[in-house]
């Protein structure tokens, strides 16, 4: 029997008794334990199902990490029955550590792929968690994992954790489908039982005026954009009388509409004259978005960047900004600010507050949010002037702009923060959700943002233990105000459609059990195995393969990213990626390495965009290739309308080679090493022999040069080899090369 070492809350126990009962997704503020239900939870199963698993899965392995530490403080759990699972463990481990733990706790993309590759079964899981599960929509790994899970599962039990699911009653329902919710329990900082344990959290809103450069830069940006609307209403896209009630949706709802005209075959030059202008507006939007909530010099690196894209490239729409008088005149002025050095308000401000709070208590920590890394460059390093101030960027993985932190430098930064050695965290929306800093003052938004969800997290990182305080800045008459309303209303319309939800949660159960109809295949073996490349990041794909209950084994190929047999290769791209392998030239690599080294190579390309308008591509180019693919290299090509049409072709072909042609998967690689992999090389690529007659022709007749020299009776000796066989190699070996 296992015991948790803490006295649950109240709330606690009444959440975790409906867990206890039905799939519940939790809605609890954060700080307020909702990771302890799921350990309440977890100790509760694992006494029911003594020798079952639980499988706690979080976005981040920063998350992960903390779950960790929070099974090993709060039960008496051994630690060698708990196993974290992330990209950072091989597979191989993983699989081992599956057999011997009883805890399981990973990121979803490493378990998904453990779940296709067949390393592990959820037969034996009687209670998986979702943490963050707002997250489970549309194609993300929770999805697919909660499926397999209801599917496989001989006691199955769901729990979602989230802080705040959303505004859209949708999308909330969507999550309810997707994790087979049948109870939802909500609290929020104004509930009875909630109440006692909520630290006081003052809120101010601090405006700020927007100077005089700003807004003549502003002036000019606006006008900009209006003309530009202008010249689209007069190709009778946009009636005159809305130009100026446009918002950033409905452009982009009009850029949609007219692609998709462009993809049904209207070649119309007014439409490609139109997309053009709507994405130097929605350039010049983002520079005013810039202007108004940040600083200059986010925007003069954003006009930079612009600048350079119109002088050594060919998109239409960053030349043309620079030769619109408006633009232009708004250039001028802004590098003329930049020159002089004239800063935002705000991070005056920003300046002022910091300075203020650190010259009362210097052991004090304080996290600034904002939206942009260029920002949060330039914040820490304003900060970092003021005295006693030890500000650090906290960032995402990816290197935009070069900047980018590592999870594990991620890390190491939370954890001197935490120690003190940092006491100011300027964070990009990476900071928003999982960062386990019991302690944090202050939390300061330079900017609001328009998401309840992500307005809800920053606000939820200050007063978990103590009183908190929030201050948020808002420029005066910009998008900063709209933003901070947006925000408002859609968190006040979360918690009436949550409460409206939990009132009629059978609803959703009706709906969920007319959706999710699952066939139960899990008791049927697979025959149909296909080898695929583990980089190959459309799950989509891995996942109806799955469904269909193909075997996947997920490896590192050279060449190609499904093998279906020592014959049958097949690269799969997007109808983007594809344009891009021509603009790039990697494709005609591919080609080569694909016809060399398997006999009936293929090319799935899916999607419905036009690759004509894709990029500024010669539509004769494009055309050129896909001859040349067909023509020259002798490569089949498909197109797929989607992700899921690829799979049904990747489906069939696996069939007919290993069901109809009784074909074996053969991993072809690229550079042989010793005289041995040379060999079997050599002969492997005679048409039709491949790797699986190689050996046998070579153990045969021992060298490369008896196998040239033998007659067409004595190949055709060996099983498998037969006269046709025979008399190819035969002709390989002894017909007269002849020049095209």
């Amino acid at each position: 029997m296992f015991h948790i070492k803490f006295k649950p809350r109240l709330y606690q126990e009444r959440i975790f008794h409906t867990c206890t009962l039905k799939n519940t997704l939790i809605v609890l503020p954060t700080g307020l334990g909702k990771t302890n239900i799921f350990v309440m939870c977890a100790v509760h199963r694992l006494n029911l199902y003594p020798n079952s698993k639980i499988v706690l899965l979080g976005p981040t392995k920063p998350l992960v990490d903390q779950y960790f530490n929070v099974f090993i403080n709060n039960t008496d759990i051994p630690k060698e029955l708990i196993s974290i699972f992330t990209g950072k463990v091989n597979p191989e481990k993983r699989k081992e550590l599956w057999k011997s733990a009883n805890v399981i706790l990973s990121t979803p993309q490493g378990f998904e792929n453990d779940i296709l590759s067949k390393r592990i079964s959820l037969e034996n899981v009687s209670l998986i968690g979702f943490d963050e599960a707002h997250k489970a929509v549309g194609d993300y790994s929770y999805v697919w994992i909660a499926k397999e899970y209801n599917k496989q599962a001989k006691y199955p039990r769901i729990i979602g954790m989230t802080a705040s699911p959303g505004s859209d009653i949708e999308r909330i329902k969507e999550v309810c489908k997707n994790l087979f919710i049948e109870a939802i329990e909500i609290r929020t900082e104004y509930d009875s039982d909630v109440k006692p344990y909520i630290k006081e959290k003052k809120i101010q809103w601090l405006y700020i005026d927007l100077p005089e450069n700003f807004a003549k830069v502003r002036e000019l940006l606006q006008k900009s954009y209006l003309w530009k609307l202008q010249q689209v209403s007069d190709l009778n896209l946009i009636p005159k009388e809305k130009i100026k009630e446009l918002n950033k949706k409905e452009l982009l709802e009009l850029q949609a509409s007219i692609r998709k005209n462009i993809d049904e075959g209207n070649k119309n030059h007014d439409l490609f004259k139109a997309l053009s202008l709507l994405a130097e507006c929605m350039k010049v939007q983002h520079a005013i978005e810039l202007l108004e909530t940040q600083d200059i010099f986010a925007l003069k690196n954003y006009i930079d960047n612009l600048y350079n894209e119109a002088l050594r490239s060919n998109v239409k729409s960053s030349k043309n900004l620079f030769e619109d008088p408006y633009f232009k005149s708004a250039y001028y002025l802004i590098d003329l600010m930049y020159q002089n050095e004239e800063k935002h308000p705000k991070l005056i401000k920003l300046k002022e507050i910091v300075k203020n709070i650190i010259s009362e208590n210097r052991n004090v920590k304080i996290i600034v949010f904002t939206q942009y890394r260029d920002s949060v460059k330039r914040i820490v390093n304003e900060l970092n002037s003021i005295e006693n101030v030890k500000a650090v960027l906290f960032v995402g993985q990816s290197k935009k702009y070069g900047i980018g932190l590592s999870q594990k430098e991620q890390k190491e930064i939370i954890e001197k923060f935490s120690s003190g050695e940092y006491n100011v965290l300027v964070s990009t929306s990476v900071g928003e959700e999982g960062l386990d800093i019991p302690s944090v003052d202050y939390v300061i938004f330079y900017e609001p943002v328009p998401s309840a969800i992500r307005q809800i997290q920053r606000r939820g990182r200050t007063g978990r233990q103590e009183f908190g305080n929030v201050i948020i800045l808002i420029t005066r008459d910009t998008r900063d105000e709209i933003y901070r309303w947006s925000a408002f209303h859609k968190e006040k319309r979360m918690y009436r459609v949550l409460e409206n939800l939990k009132k009629n949660i059978h609803q959703i159960l009706e709906e969920n059990e007319k959706k999710n109809v699952i066939t139960l295949n899990k008791f049927i073996e697979p025959k149909l195995k296909v080898v695929a490349d583990f980089r190959e990041k459309n799950s989509v794909i891995l996942r109806k393969l799955s469904e269909m209950n193909v075997d996947i084994e997920l490896k590192n190929l050279e060449i190609g990213d499904y093998v279906l047999s020592e014959d049958v290769c097949i690269e799969v791209k997007t109808i983007t990626d594809f344009v891009n392998s021509l603009i790039d030239g990697r494709i005609f690599n591919q080609a080569i390495n694909l016809k060399n080294y398997y006999t009936n190579p293929f090319i799935i390309i899916y999607g419905q965009e036009d690759m004509f308008s894709i990029r500024n591509v010669n539509p004769n180019a494009l055309r050129g290739l896909i001859i040349s693919l067909i023509n020259d290299y002798k490569i089949p090509l498909i197109f797929a309308k989607n992700a899921i049409d690829a799979a049904n072709y990747i489906y069939l072909l696996i069939k007919q080679e290993q069901e109809i042609k009784k074909k074996n998967i053969i991993l072809h690689k690229k550079k042989p090493k010793s005289i041995k992999e040379i060999q079997e090389y050599i002969i492997s690529a005679i048409p039709g022999i491949g790797y699986t007659l190689a050996k046998p022709l070579l153990k045969e007749f021992k060298t490369i040069k008896n196998i040239a020299n033998a007659k067409i009776e004595e190949l055709a000796m060996l099983p498998l080899i037969g006269e046709e066989k025979s008399k190819m190699i035969y002709r390989i070996f002894n017909e007269e090369y002849k020049e095209d």
